[in-house]
Formats: C-alpha cells, structure tokens, sequence
C-alpha cells in the first residue's frame, strides 16, 4: 500500500545488489529497481578516474550525461544493464591479466588460486530425478595441482540413485565479486554449464574402476567420478577433476542451459610436409590422489616418423620398453582417498592422470584429467631389468587415447613405467594443422 514514490526513495539508498535481491520480490518492485535515476547514479559513482600513462580513447574519457535525456530517452533497466556490462568486463579484465603468464614446462597460466579468489568461481553440481525436481550440493572441498583442480561433494541428503536421471555440474560466479569478503550463496550470480552427464542405467554408461570395502567407484568422461555404497547402492560422494586448459571459459562464459563452445582453432602454419609426421612436441603429465602426487614428469622433443601413422592414428612414444634409462618411478603408495561426513577410505590402484600435450610453439594441444585405474595383465613380464608383475592403464577419448605398462616391484613397493604411448586421432591433427594425414 506504500506509494511508489515513497518505494522509489527507499530504493534510492541501497546498493547494487540489493537492489538486485528487491527487484526479485514483485512485479512492481522489479519495475521500481528498474530505474534509471538510481543506476545512473551507481553507475557514474563507479567510474573513478585513473592515472595511466597510456592514451586513453575519447569514448572511455566522455563525462556520463546526468541529464534528462540520459534517463528519459532510455528504456527501464538500461543503466542497470550498463552498470553490470562495467563490472563484468572489470572482472574479466583483472581476470586476463592474472591467467596470461604462463608455466613454461606446462603452457598453462600458473596463477590459478589467484584468479579464482578473483572471480569468486566456484562449482556446484545439480542432481534431477526422473519427476523433475532438482537437488542442488553446493559445499564442495578443492585439491589444487599443478594443472588440474579436484571438486570433491559428499552430502546426507542425496537422492537415491534408482530415481537420479541426470547430473549437471555448474561453475558459479557472482555478479559483482567481492574479494574482501566470502561470495554470498544467495546474492545474484550466473551459472555456467560444464557438463551433463545421464546417470540413468549406470553400469552401462560408465567404467568401474575399482572398489574398497564401503564404496565402489564408476568414472565417465569427461573426468567425473561416482562413489556408490556397496551395500545400499546409493550416491556416496561426487568427485570432479577439471583441467586449467579452458577451466575459466567453461566455468563463466556458458549459460545455465548452453555450455560453453570455444572458437574454432585457425590452423597453425607448418612447414614439414605430413609425410614426416608430428615432431616438436612436450608432453607435461601428472597422476595423483587427492592429497598426494605420484608422478610429475616433463618429456621434450616427441615426434612421429610415416611408419607412426595408422589406423586413424599417428603414435608419439614418450616411454619406450626398451629403454630402461627413460622408465620412470611412481612414488608413494598409489590410491584415491575419498571422505564423507563420518567415513573416510582409499581405493588402491587409483588416481587421477593430468595430462598436458604442447605442439612445436609450446601451444596446448591435447588436455584432459580424468579418474584411471591398473589393471593387472594377463602378460607375464618379458622385461629382465624387473621382476613383477605388469599392470596396465589406458585412458581414451574423442581426441586420442594414452596406454601405458607398469611393473610392479615387490621389493621396492613401486610401480615402474617401462612404456608411454599416446595416440593421436587423425582427425585432431588435421583440424589443427589444415593439414591431410
């Protein structure tokens, strides 16, 4: 029953993001934040001029009209659009600054934690059941590695997993980042599909990659894992492993429906002929649990001669059999640790493989992390350097697929890497290179 010019000079005193939160209440409250001559005024208040020894350009040095014209040759809202348009491309701005220096044995950007704190992103993941209602699990712990971060979600109140449909994971950031204090859950924020992923007849849509005495664990790409208690066959945890390479653009520049689809890649000029395959290339790769690193390792100079090329495939062998001087140790007891609210556990013979393939120019060329699992092999070992059993791990997508060998060594209590090939689809080659191969 307030007038709405009593309403409107009340609206006069709050801040952005209240006048955010207000304009959810109604219609007519949504009209009143709506006003022009309140975002007007927000928005002249935040261009605090700045000294720079760079010439600015005459559009960013003009005065903001406070005139009649200003409020009333514009639709409702529009300084209010304006207003958020500014603060997003700020953020984005100190955003670009932080991500471009880059790691110059990964050729990622290196000030990861930085630029997060800085956007205020976080994740989140929905769950729907089969009637359409939504469950949403917010509080989630990270694990930051060298190119890679690991989302871990474990709730009581998950729905049960007969009813589950899909699972959607969401990166979230507020609109107006504040680093001074924590992001508020309820304020206005923006979500960004990541990823979708069906749960719905389970055992056929993933891989089992391996089981301890409470929970057994099921990956499906890209680098989900699901932890379900064995004996009541419900959720009982979520685990996410997302790598640097485009973690920002797929975590906000995508819609809540739509996700985030980047530009196509020009080709990179190059001038050996295809009959001499790839050459030039770095390979950084990492496996890990949650809290601990197995291998970090950096190989230079791989290539691939004509005779590497088949099957759609061109072969880079980072790892040779027989080799022994190249082999490389894993350290540490290797296995997935994973908690809830009262259990905690690990999965032996389980870990997360980060990898990070550079072309010639040290441009990332292939990037995944993704949850992977040994599996002993049939094969007994050929090798006379070791003596052990020969496990394998293989890892395949859209892009290629990696395979590696592994001896274990009783002695030591390790595995070994005797052999590390990457397989490189055709397809992704050609694209990037404008290339026939």
């Amino acid at each position: 029953s307030m007038p709405p010019e009593i309403l409107l000079k009340i609206f006069s005193y709050l801040d952005a993001l209240s006048l955010l939160s207000v304009g959810c209440v109604n219609k007519l409250f949504y009209d009143l934040a709506n006003d022009n001559g309140i975002w007007l005024k927000i928005y002249s208040s935040c261009l605090q001029p700045k000294r720079t020894i760079w010439k600015m350009k005459s559009e960013q040095t003009e005065a903001v009209p406070l005139g009649c014209a200003a409020l009333h040759d514009k639709k409702p809202g529009y300084w209010k659009k304006e207003y958020i348009l500014k603060q997003t491309a700020a953020v984005k701005t100190r955003l670009m600054q932080l991500v471009k220096p880059l790691d110059p044995y990964t050729g990622l950007p290196f000030k990861n934690k930085e630029a997060m704190k800085v956007s205020g992103l976080s994740w989140i993941i929905v769950l729907k059941d089969k009637n359409g209602k939504e469950h949403v699990i917010e509080k989630a712990n990270l694990s930051f590695k060298d190119t890679s971060v690991t989302i871990l979600w474990y709730s009581t109140n998950w729905p049960c997993l007969d009813v589950v449909s899909t699972l959607k994971l969401f990166g979230v950031t507020p609109l107006f980042p504040d680093q001074s204090k924590p992001p508020n859950k309820n304020g206005p924020h923006r979500r960004s599909l990541i990823a979708e992923y069906h749960l719905a007849n389970l055992s056929d849509r993933s891989v089992a990659v391996g089981a301890d005495k409470l929970v057994q664990l099921f990956s499906l790409n890209p680098g989900l894992l699901l932890g379900i208690w064995k004996e009541k066959n419900e959720i009982a945890f979520v685990m996410v492993s997302l790598h640097y390479h485009q973690l920002f653009e797929r975590s906000t520049l995508g819609s809540a429906t739509v996700q985030y689809a980047p530009p196509p890649h020009k080709p990179v000029l190059d001038d050996i002929d295809p009959e001499y395959g790839l050459h030039g290339y770095s390979l950084h790769l990492d496996m890990h649990g949650r809290s601990c690193n197995y291998l970090c390792g950096s190989f230079k100079n791989l290539f691939c001669r004509k005779g590497d090329i088949a099957n759609g495939y061109l072969r880079l062998t980072v790892v040779s059999l027989k080799d022994n001087r190249k082999h490389v140790p894993l350290t540490g007891t290797l296995g997935l640790s994973w908690e809830t609210d009262v259990f905690k556990g690990n999965v032996k013979d389980c870990c997360v493989m980060d990898l990070t393939l550079l072309d010639e120019i040290g441009k990332p060329f292939w990037c995944f992390s993704s949850p992977v699992y040994m599996e002993l092999s049939s094969k007994t070992s050929g090798l006379y350097d070791y003596m052990g059993h020969i496990y394998t791990t293989d890892y395949a997508d859209s892009e290629g697929k990696v395979c590696v060998k592994l001896v274990w060594l009783e002695e030591t209590k390790e595995y070994i890497i005797v052999s590390l090939v990457l397989y490189v689809g055709t397809k992704k080659v050609n694209n990037w290179y404008g290339t026939t191969y």
